[in-house]
């Protein structure tokens, strides 16, 4: 008997050196190690809870489980010291699509825009929203939903109220509380000979995390003079997601 084992193993060794083994076909594809062939069966790989999952010594790093918890295919997509399991999933996670946007416009116009900083009232009026799961507006501010790269376009039309002070306010990208991006400074009030009125313009493409809360600021620069949004729906706001 051990000399026929012996001579199986001989048959079988240069099969397994060549690097390439075929189940169910005797002509692996030559791009595999492994390749498979079967129509009426599939492949079953360990299946295990979470507790055990994470009794696994030194998972490697591309380590695949079926973890029985989560009813999910489960790989190891880090370092085998500090493992990180992710599900594989065959749909996307993400509720938008490159080229999803939003516009609002302006309906504040009595709201002093030039007092210390403050959220720009500009989400007034709906002009469209391609995906309401992707964009939801309350109050002054936007949350965005997937994680992306997003250009965001503001434009600001200005009145000085008073026709008194040279006013300046400036506005600014804010992305969950924090300034990103350059600043709109163009909004100078030269409030003399008639000239009361001015704009701000700013365009960034940034990215942003998932849930992300974005907010326009709008700051006084200059003097205190009241300075409000010049009439309806002539400032707004439009965002699209790019990447």
């Amino acid at each position: 008997m051990k000399p026929f084992i012996f001579l199986l193993l001989i048959s079988i060794f240069p099969a397994v050196a060549g690097a390439q083994v075929g189940i169910g076909t005797t002509s692996p594809d030559a791009s595999s190690v492994l390749d498979i062939t079967s129509t009426d069966k599939g492949i079953l790989i360990p299946r295990m809870t979470t507790g055990e999952r994470n009794a696994i010594s030194n998972p490697a790093n591309g380590l695949m489980i079926y973890n029985t918890d989560s009813d999910e295919l489960q790989l190891n997509s880090n370092n085998p010291a500090a493992p990180f399991w992710e599900a594989l999933s065959l749909s996307p996670t993400a509720t938008s699509t490159p080229g999803d946007s939003m516009k609002y416009s302006n309906t504040d116009i009595t709201t002093n825009v030039n007092a210390g900083a403050l959220n720009l009232p500009i989400f007034g009026t709906l002009v469209w929203n391609d995906n309401p799961a992707l964009y939801t507006v309350s109050g002054n501010q936007v949350t965005i939903a997937d994680v992306g790269r997003y250009e965001i376009v503001v434009n600001v039309s200005l009145l000085n109220s008073t026709a008194a002070d040279r006013n300046a306010p400036e506005i600014r990208i804010f992305v969950n509380g924090s300034a990103v991006g350059s600043y709109g400074s163009t909004g100078y009030i030269r409030s003399n000979n008639g000239h009361e009125e001015s704009s701000l313009h700013l365009r960034e493409i940034i990215e942003v995390p998932a849930s992300a809360v974005i907010t326009i600021v709008i700051a006084q620069s200059a003097n205190t003079s009241a300075v409000t949004m010049r009439s309806a729906g002539t400032s707004n706001i439009y965002i699209e997601k790019i990447l």
